[in-house]
């Protein structure tokens, strides 16, 4: 039962800052127009960042697919981690660092569900016929 709790206590965080930031790439947000542009990715990497993390949140939330969503958080939020610590710093614009901080709390949910869920790794990797 706890383990349960603590898994959908993931689930949740991990989901909720993943979607709670598509509004910022999605309607172009000036703070994500420069964070894109300073990567030389803007729009396109914006709106595929937020297509993918839309997608991660949506398998994050449902049990049968928990692990491919965590495991695309986790790819999407190390790509992100490294873009703030190689090229855009810990602090964006005077944010305090609070967009690195909400990646590394993505980045470590993520990771404890893929961890929770690593029995299931067999058969996300099967190919089926």
């Amino acid at each position: 039962m706890k383990k349960a709790v603590f898994t959908w206590i993931l689930r949740i965080i991990a989901a909720g800052i993943l979607i709670q930031t598509l509004f910022f790439k999605f309607t172009g947000a000036a703070e994500s127009v420069y964070i894109f542009s300073t990567l030389g990715m803007e729009p396109f990497g914006r709106i595929a960042s937020g297509i993918a993390e839309l997608i991660a949140a949506v398998l994050i939330l449902m049990p049968k697919t928990t692990l491919a969503g965590a495991l695309l958080a986790a790819g999407v939020m190390l790509g992100a981690i490294a873009s703030h610590v190689l090229v855009l710093g810990l602090e964006v614009q005077n944010d305090g660092g609070t967009l690195f901080l909400l990646a590394l709390v993505t980045l470590i949910c993520s990771l404890l569900l893929v961890y929770q869920y690593r029995r299931q790794i067999p058969d996300l990797l099967r190919l089926k016929k």
